[in-house]
């Protein structure tokens, strides 16, 4: 008969929990990839299902989204990441106001207060036409 110290014990029960622990991880952090990918299937599906409507705009509010990533090697070295996301919030002649992801460039061309055309597709958005 095998006789177990308290130590020993300890370490064997840890290593049970971290065995039944792990796969509800992976089975949660797949599952969140999985609902992601399929919300982002049904936006897509749904943009596309919708007119291209063009619309009298104006631009309220512009803003930016920075997040950095920073990784380490073996060697000490860091790499660094960052990406920016641009958008900018339109308000229609109704009052609604809808914001929409813009490339770099757009955000760089267009100001607060500008008056135009804005064109989208559901929650896609295609473009503005600033009015002079």
């Amino acid at each position: 008969m095998a006789s177990y110290s308290i130590r020993g014990a300890n370490k064997m029960g840890m290593f049970y929990f971290m065995e039944a622990i792990f796969p509800i991880f992976f089975v949660i952090v797949f599952g969140m990839i999985i609902v992601t990918f399929i919300r982002g299937i049904k936006e897509w599906s749904n943009n596309n299902q919708q007119p291209v409507l063009s619309v009298a705009a104006k631009i309220v509010a512009k803003r930016k989204h920075t997040s950095t990533n920073m990784h380490h090697t073996n060697e000490h070295h860091h790499h660094h990441h960052t990406s920016t996301d641009y958008y900018i919030t339109f308000e229609v002649e109704s009052g609604d106001r809808m914001e929409f992801y813009v490339s770099s460039k757009e955000y760089g061309l267009l100001a607060e207060g500008d008056m135009g055309k804005l064109t989208f597709q559901g929650t896609r958005y295609h473009g503005f036409e600033r009015k002079l």
